[in-house]
């Protein structure tokens, strides 16, 4: 344990620092992210990416490590630094380029609530898993136990840098749907709104958002699916979650 303490504290060159360096403030640039959010993804503090990226600390091997599983690049161009994470560990730049491991937080299972849009007093609710899909190297998120299960969906999961959100994005035949909730509280609930189209008489369809909540199925003893009514236990509960979303900021409703 002594010796792997060593290697992994292990101070690189002033060269190698430098370079390091150098592809860091390229990717940041190339990326569109702050400081603030890289030295967040690689579990550092602040203060010590500023130090290493302006010279005044050389890099430890430790550290280094750290940002290349955040960035999902390889930082380190000598044969005996690790190797470059796999293609498969990477999502694409369209979806953030974020690496596996800097998004594991977000896989779970999720009681979903919007409100229904057929009564205006019930709220809709079903399960969400977000996993990472190898195939498709990214997160995506499949819906589940719907009571309308031709409307189930599939979709791709972006967590970009820059705004701090995050999105699942279905793509089908042209027509989007796009659900923008937060990054997760304490406790893993993630708030925002859905932007979709509302089936009505016919193969009528009407644009129409609303406020949606993602809350983690471990916080619900006994979640409800489906049309939950007012009269059910979990609806008081679901209802203080989607007024949440609105009386806490975390999407805002404009009047026409």
């Amino acid at each position: 344990m002594q010796t792997q303490d060593k290697v992994t504290d292990k101070q690189l060159t002033d060269e190698q620092s430098r370079e390091i360096a150098e592809t860091i403030r390229e990717e940041l640039a190339r990326r569109r992210i702050s400081r603030q959010a890289l030295a967040e993804q690689a579990k550092l503090s602040l203060s010590t990416l500023e130090k290493v990226l302006g010279g005044r600390r050389p890099f430890t091997l430790a550290t280094t490590v750290r940002l290349e599983q955040a960035l999902g690049v390889s930082l380190r161009r000598s044969a005996v630094m690790v190797t470059p994470l796999a293609a498969s560990d990477v999502a694409p730049d369209s979806l953030g380029s974020y690496a596996h491991r800097a998004v594991t937080w977000l896989e779970d299972v999720y009681v979903t609530l919007r409100p229904s849009f057929g009564d205006k007093d019930a709220i809709f609710a079903y399960r969400t898993e977000i996993v990472w899909e190898p195939k498709v190297s990214s997160l995506v998120f499949r819906e589940g136990d719907r009571t309308d299960a031709a409307y189930e969906h599939t979709g791709e999961v972006a967590v970009p840098h820059q705004s701090g959100f995050i999105y699942l994005v279905i793509i089908k035949h042209g027509q989007h749907r796009v659900i923008t909730v937060s990054r997760p509280t304490v406790s893993g609930e993630m708030y925002g709104i859905i932007s979709t189209l509302r089936a009505g008489p016919g193969s009528q369809l009407t644009p129409i958002a609303a406020p949606i909540a993602y809350v983690p199925v471990r916080n619900i003893p006994n979640p409800s699916l489906g049309r939950v009514a007012p009269d059910d236990g979990n609806y008081a509960l679901y209802r203080k979650h989607l007024r949440r979303t609105v009386e806490e900021s975390f999407a805002l409703f404009l009047p026409a």
